[in-house]
């Protein structure tokens, strides 16, 4: 090759610098570029066909090598639709071939691309910053399942979210073993219990017997007795005195009556009424105790049960189990002194009717009175209408009881909060609810279904409560209430998509007016065997080769939310690759320059 030879290959490493330095000012142009793959330089030698004695250094060709599968750093932002590739894979998107009335019309032709940062155009696109519109693969927002296999661009309208009616509801609860009503009683067993004798309609699961009548009792404000020295009554305070004595601060006169279930106990003067009166069934001297005063009321009320007494300055009266209890005074003020500031009216625990199963509008104060409440939550009729799900339960047996009793709880759910006379104001599942000791349901209920209830005249379709092989416990609770860990309905009233966003299971979520989030589509990632073979367009997108292979689906990385793939370009690396380039392109001008010297020595030679 000769001299010439040596000028025409520093020419060609011209070249081939050159063409590096290209490739360097495309890389450095791009480091802030989204999800810009750099382009690297790679030399080739091109070496004439002679003898292995005069083989020659040859000369030098370039071509781009690909770093498509390199991955450039993800940093979060603050764009919700915004998105980045942890490992393989790209986006497949689409570019318009033109526009019809300001809408894309697309030409089939899928591209790929990592650049994630989409945002919604005004047609309900996802576009990128380069103009390329996101495909993925539609979800049906019922059952949250893809609707395909096939990619497609995705387009989300301003369209309702049809209203889905309350079908199920999720209940987690625990029952306080005592339930703290406002008509308990601990020193009565059984008063914690929803009296159904208090009832007019027996609230019980429908053909439900009534319990045997048991005693049930009511107590009265603790007061305290004439003496000077503060001091609460007892059973031997006398219920009329004078002075500083263990008397009623008021006490009752000669005439005076306290009646019993319709029957007159008349206070009398010793004086004044024959000796074998004073001890009858229906009189008693101004002089006598508490304690007598109660052995007469229970002796007219037919208590054998648990004797009327006085403990801690507080009267007791218990009902017994023959009759329930009535008890009134003429002297309101000595009655006052008693504890009572009004006439008495309780009823037996137990008895009543057999089970009706609902709640009646005249029952419903003795219903809250006598149940704790179990929680509310929003249902939705078909059409979306609100309704208020109001839960509550009411204890209707104890084990302490003795045997043959079962703690028994029963749940009622409101039709009618303005209920009234004998319209339903609340309705009983019809099911027992039973716990054993340790607090489990025994046997265990996994759900009721609520047929076809309307709720404050609001119809809803079929309801199933789920509660889950152990969603509903019988434990101890200091405060006597149920506590409900877990109440959610699956329905929800119609709304319009506000904003759509980007999940890291790569699904885009539709955030709707009325709450919801609903997943829209699943985003899917391509990748290819020959990643590196593929060929670059604008906007930092890539056609398919014959060297790349055909898109595979299914096998990419993980899509990140609210993040974006910056440009794998580093501006150190390329500074670098820049001065060895400038280094070798002068090299090759003093190669030339050479050679043109010696090819002048040459000429010379001539003259």
């Amino acid at each position: 090759m000769g001299i010439f030879g040596a000028l025409t290959t520093s020419v060609s490493g011209l070249r081939a610098q050159a063409y590096a330095l290209e490739n360097i000012s495309g890389n450095i142009a791009n480091s802030q570029t989204t999800a810009f793959k750099r382009i690297d330089t790679s030399f080739m030698d091109l070496i004439p066909e002679t003898g292995v004695n005069d083989q020659l250094a040859g000369s030098v060709s370039t071509a781009s090598r690909e770093t498509n599968t390199v991955q450039g750093d993800v940093q979060s932002a603050a764009v919700s639709t915004y998105m980045a590739i942890s490992g393989d894979g790209f986006f497949v998107v689409q570019k318009p071939g033109s526009f019809t009335d300001n809408s894309p019309v697309f030409n089939g032709v899928d591209n790929y691309t990592r650049r994630g940062d989409f945002t919604l155009d005004k047609n309900g696109y996802l576009v990128n910053g380069a103009g390329y519109y996101l495909e993925g693969i539609p979800i049906d927002p019922t059952t949250g399942n893809v609707t395909g296999s096939n990619p497609q661009v995705l387009k989300f309208g301003s369209d309702f979210l049809p209203a889905q009616p309350t079908t199920v509801v999720t209940y987690r609860a625990n029952l306080a073993r005592y339930p703290l009503t406002t008509k308990h009683d601990t020193s009565v067993p059984g008063s914690e219990l929803l009296n159904v004798g208090d009832f007019t309609s027996n609230p019980s699961v429908v053909g439900t017997p009534p319990l045997p009548f048991l005693d049930n009792a009511q107590s009265g404000t603790p007061t305290n007795s004439a003496l000077t020295t503060v001091t609460l009554i007892n059973g031997s305070t006398t219920l009329s005195g004078t002075g500083n004595v263990n008397a009623l601060s008021t006490g009752f006169v000669a005439g005076n009556k306290i009646t019993v279930n319709g029957v007159d106990i008349i206070f009398t003067d010793a004086s004044s009424v024959p000796t074998p009166n004073q001890d009858d069934a229906t009189h008693i001297p101004i002089g006598s105790t508490i304690d007598q005063l109660l052995d007469k009321i229970d002796g007219l009320s037919g208590n054998t049960a648990l004797s009327s007494n006085v403990s801690g300055g507080s009267v007791s009266l218990h009902t017994g189990l023959v009759n329930n209890l009535a008890v009134s005074s003429d002297n309101a003020a000595a009655f006052a002194a008693l504890g009572f500031s009004a006439p008495i009216s309780v009823n037996r625990l137990g008895g009543g009717t057999p089970g009706a199963g609902v709640v009646i509008g005249s029952d419903s104060q003795s219903f809250i009175a006598e149940s704790i409440s179990g929680g509310a939550t929003t249902g939705y009729d078909i059409s979306g209408s609100p309704v208020s799900l109001q839960f509550r339960w009411a204890k209707m047996d104890s084990s302490t009881l003795g045997p043959g009793h079962t703690d028994t709880w029963n749940l009622f759910y409101q039709v009618d909060p303005n209920a009234t006379g004998s319209s339903v104001a609340w309705q009983n599942v019809g099911t027992n609810f039973s716990f054993s000791a340790n607090g489990q349901m025994t046997p265990p209920i996994a759900s009721i279904t609520l047929t076809a209830p309307t709720i404050a005249g609001v119809p809803l379709g079929d309801v199933t409560v789920n509660f889950g092989v152990s969603g509903v416990t019988q434990f101890a609770d200091p405060n006597g209430n149920a506590q409900v860990n877990d109440i959610h309905q699956d329905g929800f009233p119609a709304g319009s998509l506000q904003t759509v966003s980007i999940g890291d299971n790569g699904r885009v979520v539709g955030n709707y007016s009325n709450g919801r989030n609903i997943d829209l589509a699943q985003i899917t990632l391509a990748t290819f065997n020959g990643a590196n073979f593929l060929k670059r367009i604008d906007g930092g997108a890539f056609e398919l080769t014959d060297q790349s292979g055909p898109a595979i689906f299914g096998k990419g990385g993980t899509i990140t939310g609210s993040s974006l793939e910056g440009s794998n370009s580093d501006i150190a690396d390329e500074f670098t690759k820049l001065i060895v380039t400038q280094q070798a392109y002068s090299a090759n001008t003093k190669v030339i320059t050479t050679a043109n010297q010696m090819a002048q020595d040459l000429l010379n030679v001539l003259r």
